[in-house]
């Protein structure tokens, strides 16, 4: 039986049957003069015909017609339509489909997607959660994270490992996507070039069009040296611009600063993560650096194209039923074989709870919230305050670190992000607890700015 898997990350829909890579294209369509294609040959026109292209048709896959002008007779389910239909013509001979679907991607849209399906005559066999597609070797003495980007999404997942991956739990951070990193730093190159060479490559649609064509190799060498040297051959002229690394993860710092939070709020404390990139993930200037940073971890990069081979490798095990969505698999690797990571410290740790106009003291005591503390040392809270329980967390250091415990049935949030049972605190962090709540500050005491 020849299997077809096929990876929804609109990043790069991705095709894969036996060893062979079939089809690697970014979820673009272009329309123009009543011909419509997608995949690379759209995105190469994306900035040369703006109104013609649209690239959020996979992140909300449905029925509805399409908001821009010109695609308003088309829904999003046309437009993947056309995408899976161009795959599935070059491999119509597989006896079956897997498809390895993203953690953005909802139950309504899965519906859809099995209706593209059923009329493209595509044999269906599995749906399989795409971060347990990935994962196919255990990371023993370590808590697993995987972490992708779409066009317009980041996901975090959080993977079990008994008995296999499965899918523990997931933060979803929108307009933290490829799209937008891209946007940004192509705006940052632009500004480069107007300021070394006096020429603005944001002047034009086919200039600015070179831009977003040159830009994945630019960042690559950014990432591998450190900085980058750029030359454009427009209008009969040469122009050139330079610029170091760090300004690139710089112009992106909040997105960045926004992805640690959510995987910080998955890593209960005293544990050792493994962060687990896909490839074109971990490619991004500066970001496996700045997470395992921020959050601690050991990184590890998966290979090209990891769920769609992970798909296939266990598309058995995954057939229980195609209209089901598979968040389970066996491991089919060995596991990574290495000593149980040390916890590592990321980010300065605090010293003090901003309570107001207060400051209090955290020491191996701890400190408790809630509204109904007994004479416990802590901060007491409205007893009416929605979502906050008689003793809902506790802050104590420990180790020389400072851990925040959640005691309460309704979540405490760090970051905006609600917290897996216990998390490790930094200066600067922000903690909530209730709806909409208190917000606490973390900092840290010094006696001196030389400190």
């Amino acid at each position: 039986m020849t299997t077809l898997a096929i990876s929804l990350n609109d990043a790069a829909i991705t095709a894969v049957t036996g060893s062979r890579l079939v089809y690697q294209e970014p979820g673009f369509a272009l329309l123009r003069d009543g011909d419509l294609v997608t995949g690379g040959r759209a995105t190469a026109e994306a900035r040369r015909h703006p109104r013609s292209v649209v690239n959020h048709f996979w992140r909300h896959l449905g029925v509805e017609p399409v908001q821009e002008l010109k695609f308003r007779h088309l829904t999003p389910a046309d437009l993947a339509s056309r995408q899976l239909e161009e795959i599935w013509r070059s491999e119509r001979s597989a006896d079956g489909v897997v498809f390895a679907v993203p953690a953005w991607m909802e139950r309504e849209s899965l519906g859809v997607l099995l209706g593209i399906a059923g009329e493209l005559e595509l044999p269906v066999t599995a749906l399989v959660d795409s971060a347990v597609a990935c994962s196919r070797r255990a990371y023993p003495g370590r808590s697993l994270l995987h972490i992708d980007l779409s066009l317009h999404t980041a996901s975090i997942s959080r993977i079990a490992q008994e008995d296999g991956a499965a899918t523990d739990r997931v933060e979803l951070v929108d307009a933290a996507g490829l799209t937008a990193l891209r946007d940004t730093w192509v705006a940052v190159i632009a500004e480069a070039f107007v300021r070394q060479s006096r020429f603005d490559p944001l002047h034009t649609a086919e200039s600015e069009q070179l831009l977003y064509d040159r830009l994945e190799p630019w960042l690559e060498t950014a990432q591998r040296s450190g900085e980058v040297r750029m030359q454009l051959e427009f209008g009969g002229h040469g122009h050139e611009a330079a610029l170091p690394l760090l300004t690139f993860t710089e112009a992106v710092s909040g997105i960045y600063q926004s992805l640690a939070g959510h995987v910080r709020s998955l890593i209960r404390a005293a544990e050792a993560p493994a962060l687990q990139f896909t490839r074109h993930t971990a490619a991004l200037p500066g970001l496996v650096d700045f997470l395992v940073a921020r959050a601690g971890g050991e990184p590890f990069v998966l290979e090209e194209a990891a769920a769609a081979r992970g798909a296939l490798a266990r598309a058995a095990a995954a057939t229980a039923g195609s209209t089901r969505l598979t968040r389970r698999l066996p491991w089919d690797q060995s596991p990574v074989e290495a000593p149980a990571a040390p916890v590592r410290e990321a980010g300065e740790s605090p010293s003090h709870l901003l309570h107001g106009h207060r400051a209090l003291a955290l020491d191996d005591e701890g400190l408790a919230i809630g509204t109904s503390l007994g004479g416990e040392r802590g901060i007491t809270l409205a007893a009416d305050m929605a979502g906050v329980s008689r003793r809902h967390c506790v802050l104590r250091r420990d180790n020389g670190q400072c851990i925040v415990e959640d005691l309460s049935r309704y979540g405490t949030w760090l970051n905006g992000s609600r917290i897996e049972r216990s998390a490790v605190l930094q200066a600067g962090d922000s903690l909530r607890v209730g709806t909409p709540g208190q917000e606490f500050r973390l900092i840290r005491v010094v006696e001196s700015d030389d400190a």
